[in-house]
This record gives structure tokens, C-alpha cells and sequence, in this order.
């Protein structure tokens, strides 16, 4: 146990990766929730199992930003919900944390410093955009959120940023302990609930009524559980940012790794045209059968079920343009070297984590790629995350590049 006082007044700095801000004490990097840059706080440690850094909960504002706002939601702050990070704040300065985070991400890891990095709004505000969500069921039955870092199973009569009106007849029922209920909102206002156990991937399970979504410029009939993003707006707008990005040539090759069910390889189908081929790599089994039934009108379109790692292996020729929209962990040096090895002119990599971004251009950097435009979504308001579609050109095939200094 360390010897070490339970709570402490502490001058809050810049926002880090993750939700938190940092503090120092006594020379110790303290990483602290509910907190916001230029406040002093009164913060609870919450664990201090670290010999170079504490994590603690700001229990108590001294001195308050002028940006701090009332939480929308009564179950967020410290010991509450640990969904949301950032329903102190105002969305604007929402954005510009998020902003500084990529922008420092970039910097320390792959040696790319940028200007500013510019959070775009997507439509609809902070609140009611989310048309997915998985909740946990607690040992009483009632569904609820995960506190943070923790397996205690928050209770929940609504929560502010799903759409209005979706969850608490969900809430309201009681389920199997230890359970996921899965709550899903198509582009018809159907709402779709499913259990799973616990131990069941929800992404795993092809049954139930279809899901149909709507996203450039096409329907997209998607079976139970298969990968969509939760913003109704996030996929149309990722999917102009990766056409304004990929300009992949009439008549060419495109690969879209990690594809799911093909949203950026219809993009990438319309570019190259009839006489172009786009290759879909995709492991989940249920998102190929969906993106093979909802591209039949695309015959330039070819999936190929498997691991990214191992499918590229199998992939003929040399594409003009690679998308790659890789797990939260990223893609990897192996991945990476599969891609810049083939020498792609263009490489489009969609990231949900600007560290996994900020380590994958880092390794594109060393076989010669440079970040050569970034542009930066604000598709999960008042959570931390934020989504980055970066462009990455020139490669020499093989090691030795630098990643150079881009501009956003």
C-alpha cells in the first residue's frame, strides 16, 4: 500500500490520450478524470499500483475552467458511468482536446508536427447520436454501463447520448445476469435488441431481422451485430473523406483492408470504374456475406474472407491505393510492411486511436511514406474518442524513409 495521503489538491495540465488530464505531485505524473487544463482540484487517487504515475477522479473543483458546463447525464463523474469522459466540458473545447491529443500523439511517437489538427463537428450536436449500444447486465438483471475501468455494472433509466426515447424500455426489463443486450437503431427508426452471453462477440451472431443503413449513396442491409459505426452521420462522412483522399485512377487496383462490408470499396468501385478492381479483405465471415450481397450490382468488387496478415499475402499486382480502417490496436509493423511493400502511391488509413495512427505512420515512415493530409472527427462526442483519416503518399518499397512533416 502506498504511503500516500487518499486525496490531494493538485493544478490540472493538458488533456492526455484516454480522457484524462495530467497533474503532477511531488514530481509524479497523476493522471486525473473529471478534470479540465488551468483547474486545481481536489482529487480522490483511484489506484496507485503504478511506481511512475497515480490515476485519480477530481472529486471537487477549487478554481474551474471557464469552459466547464453542468453533465447532461446524472450517473457520469467520478465512481459513476464510465462511457462518457468529457460531459463537463463544452463541446467546442471538447474539440480542441481532441485536437491537442492527436496533435501530441503524432509528435512523440511518429515525429510529426503539425500546425493544429482541426475537430470537425459531424450533425446533430453532443447529445441523442448514439444508435448502438452494448449494455452489460449486473447479478440483479438490470442493464447498465460499466463503470470505468471496472466491472461494476453502472444502473441506467436513459443515457444522454443514445437516441431519445430507445433505451429505457430495454432498462426497464430484466435480463440474464452476466449478459449483453446489444440495442441497435436502423435508418427506418426500427429499434433491434438481441441478448448475448457473455462470452458470445456480439459481431459473431448473423441472426435476427436485418438492419438497413444508408451511407454513400446506397442501402446497406446488414445482418444482427455486423460493424457499423454508431454516428448516423459517421460512415457517409468517413466515406467522402476517404474519396476525397483516395483518387484512386479509371482503370486501376484498390485495396480497402479490414473492410467489413465494403462502405470505402464501394468508394473506391466508383473511382476505378468498370475496368478498375477493388479487393475487399475482410475476417469477419457475416460482414463478407453482407458486403458480397450488397455489392452485386459492383462486379469490380472481390472480397477475400481472412486475417488482413495473412489475405495480403494471397493479393496479386500492386495497388494505386490502399484504405485501411485497422482495429483499435492498429495495423502493425507487419501489416504495414505487407502495404509498403507493394508501393501503393496512395495509402488512406482510417483510425479510431491516435496512438495506433500515430505508431502506424510512424512505421510507414520508415519505408519512406510522409503524412501528407489528416482530417479529424468528432463522431463519438463527449467520450475521448475522436476519429482520424490520414493520407499517407510517397514510399520507396522498403526501409530507410523518414515520415517528414505534414500539414493537417
Amino acid at each position: 500500500m502506498s504511503d500516500r495521503p487518499p486525496e490531494l489538491e493538485l493544478d490540472v495540465g493538458a488533456a492526455a490520450h484516454g480522457g484524462f488530464c495530467v497533474a503532477r505531485h511531488e514530481g509524479r505524473v497523476v493522471f486525473v478524470r473529471h478534470a479540465l487544463p488551468g483547474e486545481r482540484v481536489l482529487a480522490r487517487i483511484t489506484d496507485d499500483s503504478h511506481d511512475a504515475y497515480w490515476r485519480a477522479d477530481a472529486v471537487r473543483v477549487l478554481t474551474a475552467s471557464p469552459d466547464r458546463v453542468a453533465a447532461p447525464c446524472p450517473v457520469t463523474g467520478p465512481g459513476g458511468c464510465g462511457g462518457c469522459d468529457w460531459q463537463h466540458v463544452t463541446p467546442e473545447r471538447q474539440r480542441l482536446l481532441k485536437g491537442d491529443v492527436v496533435r501530441e500523439q503524432l509528435r512523440r511517437i511518429a515525429g510529426v508536427d503539425l500546425a493544429d489538427v482541426v475537430v470537425e463537428p459531424l450533425p446533430g450536436g453532443p447529445l441523442g447520436w448514439r444508435s448502438r449500444v452494448q449494455l452489460a447486465v449486473g447479478p440483479d438483471g438490470r442493464a447498465g454501463l460499466h463503470a470505468h475501468r471496472d466491472d461494476r455494472v453502472v444502473a441506467l433509466a436513459d443515457c444522454p447520448i443514445t437516441m431519445a426515447g430507445v433505451l429505457p424500455p430495454v432498462l426497464a426489463r430484466r435480463w440474464t445476469p452476466g449478459s449483453t443486450v446489444e440495442v441497435t437503431v436502423d435508418e427506418r427508426g426500427g429499434t433491434h435488441v438481441a441478448e448475448h452471453a457473455r462470452r458470445i462477440r456480439p459481431a459473431a451472431t448473423n441472426g435476427g431481422r436485418p438492419v438497413l443503413q444508408r451511407a454513400a449513396g446506397r442501402e446497406w442491409w446488414l445482418s444482427a451485430g455486423v460493424f457499423w459505426q454508431v454516428h448516423p452521420a459517421a460512415a457517409d462522412t468517413f466515406a467522402a473523406a476517404v474519396a476525397q483522399f483516395a483518387r484512386a485512377p479509371a482503370g486501376g487496383l484498390g485495396w480497402d483492408l479490414y473492410g467489413g462490408v465494403g462502405l470505402f470499396a464501394a468508394v473506391l468501385a466508383g473511382q476505378v470504374g468498370p475496368a478498375g478492381e477493388v479487393v475487399v479483405v475482410e475476417a469477419s465471415r457475416a460482414a463478407v456475406a453482407d458486403g458480397v450481397a450488397n455489392l452485386t450490382d459492383l462486379p469490380n468488387v472481390r472480397f477475400v474472407t481472412g486475417h488482413v496478415e495473412r489475405g495480403l499475402t494471397t493479393l496479386p499486382g500492386r495497388p494505386d491505393v490502399v484504405v485501411l480502417d485497422p482495429p483499435r490496436r492498429g495495423a502493425g509493423k507487419t501489416v504495414v510492411a505487407a502495404v509498403a511493400g507493394r508501393s501503393p502511391a496512395r495509402i488512406v488509413y482510417v483510425a479510431c486511436d491516435p496512438a495506433a495512427l500515430a505508431r502506424d505512420v510512424a512505421a510507414f515512415g520508415g519505408h519512406g511514406y510522409r503524412l501528407a493530409a489528416l482530417r479529424a472527427f468528432d463522431a463519438f462526442p463527449m467520450t475521448h474518442h475522436v476519429e482520424c483519416i490520414a493520407l499517407l503518399t510517397g514510399g520507396t518499397g522498403g526501409p530507410g524513409g523518414t515520415s517528414g512533416t505534414a500539414g493537417a
